[in-house]
């Protein structure tokens, strides 16, 4: 490879032309080497483009065509003085602490150069401006080709709202809201699209009681749970209860206050009767946007009359022909729950189908053998809260209760996995009661003669979450 080596390459005619290589050829610059343009260049590119200079003024100076500069007013204003005036010369200038609307900057003209067509100095004073100016000529001197704001750039906001227990996630990035009574979410900001603007959800209805009966002899049906809705994102496709997501979560407006119900279980009375034995758990209701009911848990059976249907149905007893209650009570898609067990009883056990749950139906009875709670849905932690469990664990909700039997082996039936109360054999006695705040239908009770009393369902609960940062 041959080598020349000059200090100054110029054309043989003053003001000639001088060409380096001819079409096809390829030119290379070494890392490390630069090229340094003082005059006018052409065919590189659009004209308008600077090259920003990071280190911050915070006084005055004299601006190099083709530099950029962040000007940093918090200490008072500053004079940029614009280089003299080439055509395709340009210079930036940017806001960087937000101040220019306090302390402005003032480009001062150099020599006789006007901007925009006048021969006075210009003031920059809106906050967060950025300017871009290219010398187009003596006529009009320095132009504008490019403004902007830093407000017209995204900034992530995210809802902001008070209501219930809050909580942060175990992951840190979401707010929790829990409401374990009534109350109100009210929302005192509501986001945009980079930061949150939509709130995900969880509404449990109250679980059903256990039936009293004034006679006794036979195992009661399990309550079913209370109704179970909700949404959450992102995607949950490795949860279980994935299932029973709804289709989206809900926007909230500003200064906007939804009222919160949080269902009872049901209660039964305490002097059973032929024609009130048995409660209903009661519905769980945010008011928001949409408006997101739980329907509350059917009560379970006795020797009277079948299930009763609700968000899950309650199972049947001896074998009624009412039969097991139905669950999704009135229907929602995805549905709310399950239906409940039935019952094949027979002598001597008389054992009764379980209570539905938000995933599972309540299993049907067979002889002495009572059904078992339909299982209930489980979240992780960082949706629903820990309420004292550990990081990463998961929280149950809306399982079905177990049901009676009057024959103790082989053992009582158990709760379904969410609060369910778990069935009673042999007896006399009354079932297992729901468990508070899950939503959990109630154990079935059994005997032999004479009156007893159902235990009750457990209350229901609502969870709001969204993201307040990254």
């Amino acid at each position: 490879m041959s080598e020349i080596k000059v200090n100054k390459i110029s054309p043989r005619a003053a003001c000639g032309t001088v060409q380096l290589g001819d079409s096809g050829d390829t030119f290379t610059i070494p890392a490390g080497a630069s090229i340094t343009n003082s005059g006018t260049a052409s065919g590189f590119g659009a004209t308008g483009a600077v090259s920003w200079n990071t280190t911050v003024k915070t006084g005055d100076f004299t601006a190099v065509a083709g530099e950029g500069y962040f000007v940093n007013t918090t200490s008072g204003a500053v004079n940029v003085t614009l280089p003299a005036g080439t055509a395709g010369a340009v210079v930036g200038i940017k806001d960087y602490a937000g101040t220019f609307d306090t302390n402005a900057v003032t480009l001062v003209r150099n020599g006789s150069d006007k901007i925009g067509g006048d021969a006075v100095n210009a003031t920059l004073s809106t906050e967060g401006i950025a300017v871009t100016l290219v010398f187009i000529d003596s006529t009009q001197g320095w132009l504008v080709t490019d403004s902007g704001l830093q407000s017209e750039s995204p900034t992530a906001l995210y809802v902001s709202a008070t209501g219930g227990t809050i909580t942060n996630s175990p992951c840190g990035d979401y707010k929790i809201h829990t409401f374990t009574g009534p109350g109100t979410f009210a929302v005192s900001a509501v986001g945009n699209a980079q930061g949150s603007e939509k709130i995900d959800y969880l509404v449990v209805g109250g679980g059903g009681s256990g039936a009293s009966t004034p006679s006794g002899g036979v195992g009661l049906g399990g309550a079913g749970a209370g109704g179970l809705r909700f949404y959450q994102s992102p995607d949950i496709s490795g949860n279980p209860a994935a299932p029973l997501n709804g289709p989206t979560a809900l926007p909230v407006a500003a200064c906007g206050s939804y009222p919160v119900t949080v269902g009872a279980g049901g209660v039964a009375p305490s002097s059973p009767s032929p024609s009130a034995s048995k409660t209903p758990g009661n519905n769980s209701v945010f008011a928001g946007t949409t408006t997101i009911t739980s329907a509350g848990g059917g009560a379970g059976a006795n020797d009277g009359g079948g299930g009763d249907n609700g968000g899950s149905g309650g199972g049947n007893a001896n074998n009624h022909p009412a039969g097991a209650g139905t669950g999704n009570t009135p229907p929602v898609s995805p549905a709310q729950g399950n239906n409940g067990g039935n019952s094949s009883a027979s002598a001597p056990g008389w054992a009764a189908g379980g209570g539905g749950g938000a995933l599972a139906a309540g299993a049907v009875s067979s002889g002495s053998e009572a059904g078992n709670g339909g299982v209930g849905a489980g979240f992780p932690t960082n949706f629903v809260g820990t309420n004292g469990q550990p990081s990463g664990s998961f929280r149950y909700f809306s399982g079905g209760g177990g049901g009676g039997s009057r024959g103790s082996p082989p053992g009582p039936a158990s709760g379904g996995l969410g609060g369910g109360g778990a069935g009673i054999a042999s007896g006399p006695g009354a079932g297992g009661v729901g468990t508070v705040n899950t939503g959990g239908g109630a154990g079935g009770g059994a005997g032999c003669g004479g009156s007893m009393v159902g235990a009750t369902g457990g209350s229901g609960i609502v969870i709001i979450r969204y993201k307040f940062q990254n």
